[in-house]
């Protein structure tokens, strides 16, 4: 039974230097989040706001409150939920009863900052989710929808179609056409879209062991390569960056996460189109470590990293204004707007 021992003896070995590696690996991260970040926020920001600013009325003062906190907060776009579309692409008038008076408000009391409809809906991928883009008259249908927002006065369509794989030609023919409507109109498209891949090398694993969609809890991560979030963006006038639900143990861990991704996508898109890297507000899975503290640090990292600034504007995308309150507005003025200067 020698050779029992002498195997229980390598693993446990083994097991005490991958545990070494791993305390090496968390320590140099530990050591990095320490370093405070150099850069500045930046006065290119985006909110996504809830439906019942497009759905249901609100009083003068509830516009002019409105108005005041994006000023305060150097708010230039904000994507108001307008949709979700319906399975034919369309959307029920009854939805956005309210939508021309809350452009004649945004007009009146936050006169500059951008007014998006804020469109989406489940993709369907292999039988599962809502709405089919590999149908052509769906994508019809969806043109003829964003051109009755585009007529209520919103000054773009920001899309939020998920799950989207890296394989998606229809999406980004939507994406074609829909750039040709708003710029004949003087408008702007952008579109969220999910953090890039860990590892473009891996899709096609992926793509071979594990099914697409979100009908089950083991699934192909919906992912951008780096290739197809260049295409997105050669497509788009701004891109948001859903950064969050991280889902990582520590706060060190998690801003890493933020500055990797905001170093890697800037690299990337940023002298190509707006990038808002997505920061979150509510409650995630390990809300003790993600946090809009922890991710705004993360990102002013990520741009601390970089060789240059971006040519194209860039800044964060708050998800979302109806889970931020007045403490976490205070977080962000410090911790971005004014942090650096």
């Amino acid at each position: 039974m020698r050779w029992v021992r002498r195997l229980a003896r390598a693993a446990g070995w083994a097991a005490l230097y991958a545990l070494g590696l791993l305390g090496v690996f968390l320590a140099q991260i530990w050591l990095y989040w320490q370093h405070e970040p150099r850069s500045a926020g930046t006065s290119a920001n985006a909110l996504w706001a809830r439906h019942q600013w497009v759905g249901e009325p609100h009083t003068e003062a509830e516009y002019r409150a409105l108005g005041d906190l994006l000023r305060r907060n150097r708010i230039t776009d904000v994507f108001f939920h307008a949709g979700p579309f319906e399975a034919d692409g369309g959307v029920p008038p009854a939805k956005y009863a309210n939508a021309a008076a809350l452009i004649r408000a945004m007009r009146e009391h936050a006169p500059g900052v951008r007014a998006q409809a804020y469109l989406g809906q489940i993709r369907e991928v292999e039988g599962h989710g809502i709405i089919d883009l590999d149908d052509p008259a769906v994508r019809d249908r969806v043109l003829q929808t964003d051109r009755i927002f585009l007529d209520l006065g919103f000054d773009g369509v920001h899309y939020d179609f998920e799950p989207i794989y890296p394989d998606d030609e229809a999406f980004l023919d939507l994406l074609r056409r829909t750039r040709e409507l708003t710029r004949s109109r003087g408008r702007l498209l952008s579109v969220a879209i999910e953090q890039l891949t860990l590892a473009d090398f891996m899709q096609p694993v992926y793509r071979a062991v594990l099914p697409r969609g979100w009908n089950g809890t083991v699934h192909y991560p919906p992912r951008p390569t780096e290739e197809y979030l260049r295409r997105i963006a050669d497509l788009s006038d701004q891109v948001a960056i859903m950064t969050y639900d991280v889902s990582l143990p520590t706060r060190s861990l998690v801003g890493r996460y933020f500055a990797g991704h905001t170093e890697r996508t800037l690299r990337l898109i940023g002298d190509r189109t707006t990038v808002f890297i997505g920061v979150p507000t509510y409650r995630p899975l390990m809300g003790w470590a993600e946090d809009l503290p922890v991710a705004l640090r993360g990102v002013r990292q990520g741009l601390d990293a970089l060789d240059r600034p971006p040519a194209r504007p860039h800044g964060v995308g708050i998800y979302a204004e109806w889970t931020t309150d007045e403490r976490e507005w205070l977080r962000y003025r410090a911790d971005w707007l004014t942090a650096g200067e």
